[in-house]
């Protein structure tokens, strides 16, 4: 991690979840927020889960960084050895203990550290398709992992849940869109900068140009359209996870809807919610939350 934090004794598993706590609360604040209102158990092994992969996700991104392929490589053989029974990390003790209780798959983790490879080498996409891909690996793969915890029945709710995973990674890429250009990569598909005739020069700005506006209310449109295809995720999951989902999806739901009113936004700022937007929309679901468990209002969604 870039900022340093405590580490506990391994042997302390509640301390280990609080590191794992803090690692979700300092690095992923939009997450975190819908994370609070789980059940103890179920927050718990979120936090674990989010902690592995923000580690995986700081080694592929951090500049500077030595060795970084290595360091990815070794913390893939930590995963391994640590659903073997094997942890040496306070991450690795609180998620073997959160695999065992929640039975969290394997795989998504592996397919998410290949994503983060594809960084190392990935710095345009060619189709949507093809950042699609991407997508599957670094966000639809928690999708599966945090599903796992939630709870669910429904067969949809996989997909439902890719859906929002989608729309969230695509927020992401809207939002983070000039920051991305000044660090040499570019997610938005090269076909749809070809299609609006926007050069890549343009997503820097300074200022937002024609094709810049036509490009980023496409992608935003997008967006919108992964949200509105997981709508049924916030009914789907189980009842003491809805609030937690619907918070996960809101937050970013308002940031793109705060870049679709003007997209020239992302040139200037990291578009986000302030402290108090954020405690007025988990107010908001929590809200909707009881009403729905009397049966006045359909399940929390954005």
């Amino acid at each position: 991690m870039s900022c340093a934090l405590t580490t506990p004794d391994l042997n302390d598993l509640e301390g280990c979840y609080r590191y794992c706590r803090r690692v979700t609360h300092r690095y992923g604040p939009n997450f975190s927020v819908g994370f609070r209102f789980l059940p103890k158990r179920k927050r718990d092994a979120v936090y674990a889960t989010y902690a592995f992969c923000r580690f995986a996700d700081d080694i592929a991104d951090e500049e500077g960084r030595a060795n970084p392929r290595k360091l990815l490589n070794a913390w893939e053989r930590s995963l391994e050895r640590c659903y073997a029974g094997e942890t040496d990390h306070p991450i690795l003790v609180a998620l073997a203990d959160a695999a065992k209780n929640f039975a969290i798959p394997q795989d998504p983790f592996h397919r998410l550290i290949e994503g983060c490879r594809m960084d190392f080498t990935v710095t345009r996409y060619e189709t949507f398709e093809d950042l699609l891909v991407y997508c599957d690996c670094v966000a639809a793969t928690i999708s599966e992992m945090s599903l796992a915890i939630f709870g669910w029945d429904d067969p949809r709710t996989p997909e439902w849940g890719r859906d929002l995973s989608t729309a969230l990674q695509l927020t992401n890429v809207v939002r983070d869109v000039a920051e991305d250009w000044r660090r040499g990569r570019v997610y938005v598909p090269q076909e749809d900068l070809e299609r609006f005739k926007c050069p890549e020069a343009d997503l820097a700005g300074p200022t937002a140009t024609p094709a810049f506006r036509n490009l980023m209310e496409f992608q935003v449109r997008r967006v919108q359209d992964h949200f509105n295809r997981a709508r049924p995720l916030c009914g789907a999951v189980h009842e003491d996870s809805r609030v937690a989902v619907s918070l996960m999806g809101g937050v970013y739901h308002r940031i793109a809807r705060r870049i679709a009113e003007d997209v020239s936004a992302v040139l200037h700022s990291r578009v986000g919610l302030t402290l108090v937007e954020k405690i007025a929309l988990a107010a908001e679901m929590q809200a909707r939350g009881w009403l729905s468990r009397a049966h006045l209002l359909p399940p929390p969604s954005w």
